[in-house]
């Protein structure tokens, strides 16, 4: 019989999780296969079991990951609540005169909602719900209704509560505290750039958003008391973690009871909340069920000792570390056109998280860096989970017509994401304060 080493054994597991995905099987089921027969192979067959069986309750069993069905119940409460169309009212009285304005509207209104919900596609299904008839009724082009919609959603993966920040602590064991104060600003200058673009293509050719007017100053004044769940939440999340005053798990809770206490008060009823709790406990279910599956996978990767030599030989290499970065954008870039979010984290994390420590660039840094890139993915074809979940909302406006609205969102997350690379200070500056 042939002696396998174990980073052949390693190199041979990525492989076969990559087939795997690629075939169809889900990402959970794949990584927890190819994890426990991996350890098997080098540690034996009842030590690998074991060690594939404790793996993922050592890391479930930890308290910091209580913060996720927090921040889900949180988006979910905030629908039922009422929030997503108060959110947008306001928007459209306050933006809707720019050229354009009733889409840069919609950016500004999820990012809004992005600070009391958990999850991109719920942001994007809400939205479609809510903005894209508005925007079709004052004649916009649905191809730019239907993008923003999937383009602001992807704010939700920045702006906290973030699950993708959570997961992306969990698996590098970085402080989800600092991720989730790292992401505000990020958040608001990908807005600013979507609004930007938006303004200035219907600038261009104002029949792609024309503008919306009529609204008075005491109009746009009194649609601003429905937006208070939404800054109570930010402040209660931000300050009470950038001070130190609650742990995130903590924060999370206090930003859920508050939604709670509002949805109690705009009348949800007994069958609106006993759905809010199943769809919370169905998505908190499955993230968990993604994150254990691979975690296994990260264990027998640590045993291969893949993930240090290929840190030693990146770091090796007589390029400038700026073209190594460069290099992994561009690999997410690749993989986020047959990956989401989640999956990409758990699939490349064990081996990139090492190389960009032994680079020297700060790990909340390449957090926000890298949801950003998730973003990207999530709007890219062929996968583009949000576009898909927009379809599916609105099923009228064909696929092929919302990836046509998505490119210039597509070009502005570029964008961003090169001030980011540029500018590191706009992520690590808050924390620093923190700290």
């Amino acid at each position: 019989m042939i002696e396998l080493s174990p980073m052949t054994i390693g190199g041979l597991g990525v492989v076969a999780l990559l087939v795997l995905c690629f075939a169809g099987i889900r990402f959970a089921f794949a990584g927890a296969l190819v994890g426990t027969a991996g350890l098997t192979m080098m540690l034996g067959w009842d030590a690998g079991i074991r060690t594939a069986g404790i793996a993922p309750y050592t890391a479930g069993a930890n308290y910091t990951l209580s913060v996720l069905p927090m921040f889900i119940l949180i988006g979910y409460l905030a629908y039922y609540a009422g929030i997503t169309q108060t959110a947008f009212e306001a928007a459209r009285r306050w933006f809707g005169w720019l050229p354009g304005g009733l889409a840069t509207g919609t950016v500004f209104a999820v990012a809004g909602f992005s600070a009391v919900s958990g999850a991109s596609s719920a942001a994007a299904a809400v939205f479609a719900k809510v903005a894209i008839p508005e925007m079709l009724r004052a004649k916009y082009d649905k191809r730019l209704a239907a993008g923003v919609c999937a383009a602001g959603a992807t704010l939700d993966s920045l702006i906290p509560p973030s699950t993708l920040l959570v997961v992306y602590g969990i698996i590098t064991e970085q402080s989800i505290g600092k991720l989730l104060i790292a992401g505000f600003v990020p958040g608001l200058v990908s807005a600013l750039v979507y609004a930007m673009i938006i303004t200035y293509r219907c600038w261009r050719n104002p029949e792609l958003g024309p503008r919306i007017t009529g609204y008075t100053w005491p109009q746009r004044f009194r649609s601003l008391p429905g937006t208070t769940p939404i800054f109570l939440v930010i402040l209660i999340i931000f300050l009470s973690m950038y001070f130190g005053w609650a742990t995130p798990t903590e924060a999370g809770a206090l930003g859920a009871f508050s939604v709670f206490v509002f949805a109690l008060k705009n009348g949800i009823n007994r069958s609106e909340l006993r759905q809010c709790l199943l769809d919370s406990a169905r998505l908190t279910v499955m993230i968990f069920t993604v994150i254990w599956g691979v975690l296994i996978f990260v264990r027998f990767l640590g045993y291969s000792g893949m993930p240090e030599e290929v840190s030693k030989w990146v770091t090796s290499l007589d390029v400038a570390p700026v073209l190594v970065l460069l290099a992994i954008y561009l690999l997410y870039f690749v993989l986020g056109t047959v990956l989401e979010g989640i999956g990409m984290f758990l699939l490349t994390l064990p081996v990139i998280f090492p190389v960009i420590v032994a680079l020297g660039y700060d790990p909340i840094w390449f957090g926000i860096v890298l949801v950003k890139l998730s973003g990207i993915a999530s709007l890219s074809p062929p996968v583009g989970l949000v576009v898909f979940v927009v379809n599916g909302v609105r099923p009228d406006i064909s696929v092929r017509d919302i990836f046509k609205g998505i490119w210039p969102f597509i070009f502005a997350d570029i964008i961003t994401l090169g001030v980011l690379t540029a500018f590191p200070e706009i992520v690590t500056f808050i924390v620093e304060i923190s700290d």
